[in-house]
């Protein structure tokens, strides 16, 4: 099992271009960090998650038969959290675990309701796309996390 947490800080993650939308990657040690670090990249490509006090916690879970449907199916939960309780995040803290052919996340994300005033959201995210999907160690020790999001 994997623990990893971020708390807003911008490093190992990153947006990278994309015609109609935008690509959100994140990287770690494990698939764990690197997923948290694509939740943070998401999150800034709405607004500066230093902005967002990370008071208000909200319990994730998710399964999926892979690493790359787990990372869709954890950023479009997310999504559904911050439309549902128009929250945002800063703070993401991930397990991940296998269990034969089923991978299974279970994620702390915190954060705080928007406020418009002070969060000055760039764009809204509508959802996460198989577009550009992967979930792959890229080096010893370094995973890569990254999809499209539909702005």
């Amino acid at each position: 099992m994997q623990t990893r947490r971020t708390d807003g800080s911008q490093s190992d993650w990153e947006h990278f271009y994309h015609r109609a939308d935008i690509g959100v990657r994140g990287y770690g040690p494990d698939p764990a960090l690197a997923f948290a670090k694509t939740a943070m990249a998401m999150t800034a490509a709405m607004i500066d998650p230093q902005t967002v006090k990370p008071v208000n916690r909200v319990t994730i879970h998710c399964r999926a038969p892979g690493l790359e449907l787990l990372l869709y199916d954890w950023l479009n939960a997310l999504i559904y959290e911050m439309s549902t309780r128009k929250l945002l995040f800063s703070f993401f803290e991930v397990k991940i675990t296998a269990h034969g052919q089923l991978w299974e996340l279970q994620a702390e994300a915190r954060g705080e309701k928007l406020q418009a005033s002070r969060h000055h959201p760039a764009v809204e995210v509508k959802g996460a796309t198989l577009t550009e999907l992967s979930v792959r160690k890229i080096a010893a020790g370094r995973w890569l996390a990254q999809c499209v999001i539909d702005l």
